[in-house]
């Protein structure tokens, strides 16, 4: 855990930061709006928990999965923090794991199941679009999704400018597909509530 002493240091009033290695780099660098980017959806997945935190059934197991989700974000952003180069340090640099990506497949395959079993009707296609905005959860979700789904547009950017890490690609990729996943599965089971 870092342990912020002094959060007001003036060093970027003149438009320059540093990343985890302590490079110096403008605060419009690509590697700094993806990493950004990755906060950004991180808190949008903190607003969903508002309405799933203390909850039984599909919220609870939600809250569960963005919990873990939030704290994998954290990894991610640490992750694109440090350049993908051959420098000594202390201890190796926090990366994102094959254990993670395999994680959110491993969901995704079980929420697309769930909705499929939940689905009154003919099934829709995996990726057929859906009406949102039953439940306040499953709707920051979706801008959750739209946030993840630029920071995956920056990483190739930043991909083609750079080494990035593989298994952060998948990530990122793979989180995008979870949160449409999880919030048709939250919005299925609001109308189903309501029925």
């Amino acid at each position: 855990m870092v342990a912020l002493t002094r959060i007001t240091t003036r060093a970027g009033d003149g438009g320059l930061t540093f990343l985890g290695d302590a490079t110096r780099v403008p605060k419009t660098a690509v590697r700094l709006d993806t990493y950004g980017t990755v906060d950004e959806a991180n808190t949008l997945l903190g607003a969903a928990r508002l309405y799933t935190r203390g909850r039984g059934g599909i919220a609870g197991e939600a809250d569960a999965m963005l919990a873990r989700i939030q704290n994998e974000l954290l990894d991610l952003a640490a992750d694109l923090c440090l350049p993908e180069r051959e420098t000594p340090r202390r201890r190796p640099p926090l990366r994102m794991l094959p254990s993670q990506v395999e994680r959110l497949e491993a969901e995704i395959a079980a929420l697309d199941a769930a909705s499929l079993d939940a689905a009154p009707g003919p099934a829709p296609a995996a990726g057929a679009p859906f009406p949102s905005g039953r439940s306040p959860a499953a709707a920051l979700l979706r801008l959750a999704h739209a946030v993840i789904r630029r920071a995956e547009r920056r990483l190739a950017a930043l991909a083609r400018e750079e080494p990035v890490g593989e298994t952060a690609r998948q990530y990122t990729n793979r989180l995008s597909d979870h949160l449409l996943r999880l919030a048709r599965r939250l919005d299925g089971a609001e109308a189903g509530a309501a029925a």
